[in-house]
């Protein structure tokens, strides 16, 4: 029986597999986080208010966030290893379970805030310049989060997409806040603003559920999505068509990169030489239909052995 990997041919060329690069966006995370943290800290002291108080806490988290990305995707980057053979990619999941944990403090701290502000509300005061203040940081957020958004899914980074999903929810956080103290100031009804605080917190914990729940699947392995399982069975046909036929087809997902193990059948007059560059074609059409990092793995067989059907369903 014949084995065959391959790798992505020209990774070291390929500018979206190069993942140092990425720390860059976890920088400017950084520094999104920073100066929303001051913005929103000055509007809540303006204005007394809760729910804006909620906002600059989740930027506490947004810092600490930004700062588990940069650490991450720095050991993400490093090449692999005698102890670490398939790289250091998974690294990126532990940022946003981190991430995700943080959330769910961030939110139980504005229902405590929140609640307690029930039983002794107080009148909101100048939300004029606290409401300008808070619409300039959800601005901020927003610009950043579409940047690292477009970065982590043309670099396939999950600590990216993690980061700007948050910023994102950080924005809508913030707009449910604004309208929350407008309404307030409007109508004078001081129990508006920690009710809508309370009403953020609940979404912030379901996005800390979504961030730990993706990372947990794949720390876990879990197969690859519909759509891409869809790509390699629409390879596969194109070889079927020519009387090859694969089992044990086992995929998995490692931060950027890709996993794909298949046992390639072929007829059993196929010589060596023409059965290796069937799975050299093969390989290289599954890396084109994918795209970015990935790893193929190949098991040759001949399609008339009874063992060759012994082992389809590998350890399953």
């Amino acid at each position: 029986m014949y084995h065959h990997c391959m790798a992505n041919k020209g990774d070291k060329n390929n500018p979206m597999h190069d993942r140092a690069s990425l720390t860059q966006f976890a920088w400017l995370s950084v520094g999104a986080a920073l100066a929303t943290i001051v913005l929103k800290t000055a509007a809540y002291l303006v204005t007394g208010s809760v729910g804006l108080l909620s906002d600059a806490i989740e930027s506490l988290v947004n810092l600490a966030g930004a700062l588990m990305a940069l650490t991450m995707l720095t050991i993400a980057a490093r090449p692999a290893d005698h102890d670490h053979v398939y790289g250091h990619s998974k690294a990126e999941y532990f940022s946003s379970v981190t991430e995700g944990a943080l959330i769910f403090g961030a939110a139980l701290a504005i229902i405590a805030a929140a609640v307690q502000k029930l039983f002794q509300p107080r009148p909101l005061e100048q939300l004029g310049v606290g409401l300008a203040i808070s619409v300039t940081a959800a601005s901020l957020n927003f610009l950043v989060a579409r940047i690292l958004l477009n970065a982590g899914r043309q670099r396939h980074s999950i600590t990216l997409e993690a980061d700007a999903h948050h910023l994102m929810t950080d924005v809508w956080t913030s707009i449910g806040v604004l309208v929350g103290v407008a309404l307030a100031g409007i109508t004078g009804w001081a129990l508006l603003d920690p009710i809508v605080a309370i009403l953020v917190a609940l979404n912030i914990l379901w996005t800390g559920f979504q961030l730990i729940r993706r990372s947990v699947m794949g720390l876990m392995d879990a197969a690859l999505p519909e759509s891409e399982q869809k790509l390699i069975q629409e390879v596969m046909a194109k070889y079927q068509e020519r009387g090859v036929d694969f089992h044990a087809l086992r995929t998995r997902q490692a931060a950027a990169r890709r996993f794909i193990s298949v046992h390639v059948l072929v007829p059993g007059d196929t010589t060596v030489h023409d059965a290796h560059h069937i799975v050299e074609d093969f390989e290289d059409d599954i890396r084109s239909s994918l795209g970015g990092a990935v790893t193929v793995f190949t098991h040759l067989e001949p399609a008339e052995d009874e063992l060759s059907m012994a082992d389809i369903h590998l350890d399953r």
